[in-house]
């Protein structure tokens, strides 16, 4: 059985990688991602498609130049989307946050392990714990980079808003803020760093502890080698 100190440590960091698991279903699940207001002409007005959406689903809103509200629809992402780049990168990073939620899953089954146990495969120690917390912060980041190259680089926007309404004609402008399903991967990021953290402490206490187990014996109290 492992001792008390270890079984609450790897407790501590088993509940942030559980944390971890559960905030990227809700980022998964959100479509709160970014909110977009994209500028077209048409013949005799000019027309504000508002959007807010996330990797699956959003909501469209069609204003006129006078500020009225002409329509508002619910639409699939990746049916309102033509372009293969477009579809790619978006495709890209919803595989990329499965392969995060599955790494977090392996850390907290790692760290879930640790605190039962005593594992004799080195893997299924801190060494496990280590990389896949480090595998999920990676993937994380590369989420947090794709989705915006894929709403800036290929106007993703502007896209979804030709499947909101038509016809429109020219482009005139874009503003995009970006939600709490896009900014809570930051969070993500911390738990993963804190589960790093709280088993870094762990392992080198016990390589302190171990090495003072094994110092040499000319190291040792005097009265301890006369008797």
């Amino acid at each position: 059985m492992p001792s008390r100190k270890k079984t609450s440590m790897f407790a501590s960091a088993f509940c942030t990688c559980v944390s971890s698991f559960v905030v990227i279903c809700a980022v998964l699940a959100t479509p709160q991602w970014v909110s977009s207001e994209v500028r077209f002409s048409r013949t005799g007005s000019n027309v504000t498609i508002s959007l807010t959406y996330g990797l699956f689903s959003g909501t469209c809103e069609q204003f006129v130049e006078a500020g009225l509200q002409v329509s508002s629809t619910n639409f699939q992402v990746a049916d309102a989307l033509s372009s293969t780049r477009s579809r790619s990168l978006n495709v890209a990073t919803i595989v990329v946050l499965v392969l995060a939620l599955l790494s977090s899953l392996l850390s907290s089954a790692f760290t879930c392990t640790n605190a039962v146990s005593n594992p004799y495969q080195t893997f299924l120690g801190p060494v496990g714990v280590y990389t896949w917390n480090s595998v999920c912060g990676v993937l994380i980041l590369i989420a947090m980079i794709l989705f915006p190259v894929n709403v800036e680089g290929n106007s993703l926007s502007e896209e979804l808003a030709h499947g909101c309404s038509s016809p429109l004609q020219a482009h005139l402008g874009s503003k995009h803020s970006y939600g709490y399903s896009y900014w809570i991967m930051l969070l993500i990021l911390f738990l993963n760093i804190a589960s790093l953290i709280i088993i870094y402490f762990y392992d080198h206490a016990s390589y302190s502890k171990k090495k003072e187990q094994e110092r040499p014996i000319e190291n040792a109290p005097k009265d301890v080698i006369l008797f």
